[in-house]
This record gives structure tokens, sequence and C-alpha cells, in this order.
């Protein structure tokens, strides 16, 4: 039973406590944790308006899933259709957005639509947008401010009628201080911003993921291994740097690695975060080692995992593994941060008994307030 009894009883509450959140919008954003729980939240509230939407957060951290489920959610009839910026050289990013008319430059032997006219009806998403060069948000915004657009080559005005949705990893309004993006752009698409968290943000929901991630693989055939509690312990010490898509690889690594067997915290740790294929006589030792101390867990112990765990001191031990240093005083005080703010939220801004969840004097919740600049 255990994990998958977690995992059934996580879904049965991330059910409960979503009632307002469309299905197609729960189908692309897995997890309950505060985070997951306020994204979709985020999701729900734009997605049937036609409204511009910048989507920002790090690599991996699952931005075009969110493009997706707002689209779904939208009731839009057209297709969404995505264009990475970064992706497509800057000389044919232009044709590649706009169209092009036949003879507008060598090799253009037919006239072709762009991703806009392609979209219209539905949504365009232009995913790493801090990207486009400048010569090309001028022409992005005159598009989106008059709703037409001409192709490369081209003098007809095309009547454009989408919902566009951009995102980006990068610190866009640098990019602005810097010149980099333009100001009058960056105001019309970030008319209601939506910031995905890291993975490390959300160690909580890393059951529930890799849940959907193996039907997921299993749908497609794959024999699909079965991940112990301590592999999900393991995973949650990491940092996953690379966030949703570094844990899809490690999934995907493990079907590879153990089809149809057990994965333990040592497999992850060994095989799986480092890439290490395991020796079958150590890994029939390693099992039979760990199951001759299993003693029977009686029905009731069945209720220690009804909380996710709070994180361990221990868990930092690792940290050295995999990064280079830690700011320890910046850390710190973000933990204490975060803390201190969900405490006040979960007492509805009553501060004594905030401090009472917290385990300080009132005084003391007070004054690190002050500290921290936290309003009540």
């Amino acid at each position: 039973m255990g994990i998958n009894w977690l995992i059934d009883r996580f879904m049965t509450n991330l059910t409960e406590n979503n009632t307002n959140i469309p299905k197609s919008i729960m189908n692309f954003i897995s997890g309950i944790s505060a985070p997951a729980n306020e994204l979709r939240r985020l999701m729900s509230v734009v997605a049937p308006t036609g409204s511009s939407a910048l989507i920002l957060g790090p690599t991996g951290s699952g931005k075009e899933l969110v493009a997706k489920g707002i689209h779904s959610a939208s009731g839009r009839k057209g297709p969404l259709i995505s264009v990475n910026c970064a992706a497509i050289p800057t000389e044919l990013l232009e044709s590649e957005l706009f169209g092009h008319e036949k003879g507008s430059f060598t090799g253009a032997d037919k006239a072709r639509s762009g991703r806009f006219e392609q979209s219209s009806g539905g949504t365009l998403f232009l995913d790493e947008i801090g990207d486009m060069p400048l010569s090309l948000q001028s022409k992005l915004l005159r598009a989106l401010e008059n709703k037409t657009i001409q192709r490369v080559g081209g003098d007809k005005e095309i009547k454009i009628d989408l919902r566009l949705i951009c995102a980006t990893h990068q610190n866009i309004e640098k990019f602005v201080d810097d010149g980099k993006f333009r100001a009058d752009l960056y105001f019309r698409i970030n008319v209601f911003p939506i910031i995905v968290p890291n993975l490390a943000e959300r160690i909580a929901d890393i059951p529930v993921i890799v849940n959907f991630m193996l039907n997921e693989l299993k749908q497609r055939g794959d024999n699909i291994p079965t991940f112990e509690q301590s592999a999900f312990q393991e995973l949650g010490r990491y940092n996953w740097p690379g966030n949703i898509r570094e844990l899809r690889n490690v999934v995907e690594r493990a079907t590879v690695l153990f089809p149809n067997n057990s994965i333990t915290g040592s497999n992850v740790k060994e095989n799986l975060l480092k890439l290490k294929v395991p020796d079958p006589q150590i890994e029939k030792d390693t099992i039979w080692e760990e199951t001759s101390n299993l003693s029977f867990v009686p029905e009731d112990g069945i209720e220690s995992f009804s909380e996710p765990p709070l994180p361990h001191p221990s868990h930092y031990k690792d940290w050295f593994l995999y990064f280079d240093n830690i700011d320890l005083r910046r850390h710190l005080i973000d933990v204490e941060e975060v803390l201190i703010k969900s405490a006040i939220d979960k007492n509805d801004s009553h501060i004594t008994k905030a401090a009472e969840c917290l385990k300080l004097n009132r005084t003391t919740l007070i004054e690190k307030m002050k500290k921290l600049s936290i309003n009540q």
C-alpha cells in the first residue's frame, strides 16, 4: 500500500480543494502543494478572458504546459500554435511569424501563411519572447495594437483574431532597463503575469508528478518501475536545477534501467541522478540486505504518511555534490520569510496564533516581520 495509498489520498484531497478549477487545467498541472494550487487558480482566472498572459519561470519548469492549460480552458475554437523565438534564426523568424509572399526573398517560390494567421481563432504562444530581436519587437507591437499583419514582401493588411501568450526565463524587466526589450511591448504583453514555481518549491508534488509521468510512459508501452518511499525521499533531497524537465528525464531513465523493478533511494542517488548502470549481482545483494530487516507495519501506522514530511536538516548534506556554493545567510533569510508568511496566512493574519505555530514569542515574531518588511 504505502506510497500508492498516499498518492490516492493526495489526489482525492486535490480534487476536493480544486472544485472550481477546470478539468482541462488539472490535466496539465499536477501537484498538491500550495504553489501548484495557486498556479492553477491563476490559470483558471485568465483562461476564459481574451487578455494576454506573460508566463515567467526558470527553464524546464513547465511554462509551455501552463500555456496549453490556459488555451484548453479558454473555449477558443482555433488551435494553439507555438513558436520558440530562441530556436529560430533571426533572419527566418519574421517569415515564420508573419508569413511571406511569393518571390519576397530567395527561395520563396510560393506564398506562405505565418504563425499569426495559422493561430487565428485560437492562441499564439511565443516562447522565450525575451530572445526576440528588437527589429521584430516593433512589428509585433504594431500587430497587437492594430490586430492586423503584413506578410514579408506584401502590402496587404491581414486581420488576425488570436489570444497571445508569451513566456520567458529571462529577467525581462532588466532587459527593458538595458534597452534589449521595448518597454511599450513589455507593458502590452504583461497584462496578466503568471510566475511558474521551480520544482524545488514543489517538493511535496514529486510523488504525484512522478506517478503521472509513469502512467504516460505505461500508455506508450514502456515497462515502468515502482518507486519506493526511500526513492521519493531521495528525490526530495535533490534541488532540481533542471526542474520538471529534469525530473521527466530521471523518470524516463528509470524505465530504461529498472523496467518492472522497484527503485530504492540508493538507486536514485547512484543510478538515476548520476547515470550509472546497476550491476545485477550488487542489486540482488542490496535487496536482500534491505529486506532482511523489514518488520510488519500495522495498518494504524499508515497515518504517519498522511501529511508531506517537513524538510530535514540532513537533506542539505548532499548539497555540494550538485552545487559549488550556497549563500547560507540569504537562504536562511528566504526560508524564514516564507515560513512566517505562511504562518500568518494560515491564521488569517492573527499574529499571536501565527507566533504559536512558529513556537516564537509574539514580540519576537513582530520584530522579525519588521526586519523582513512583512506586512500583517
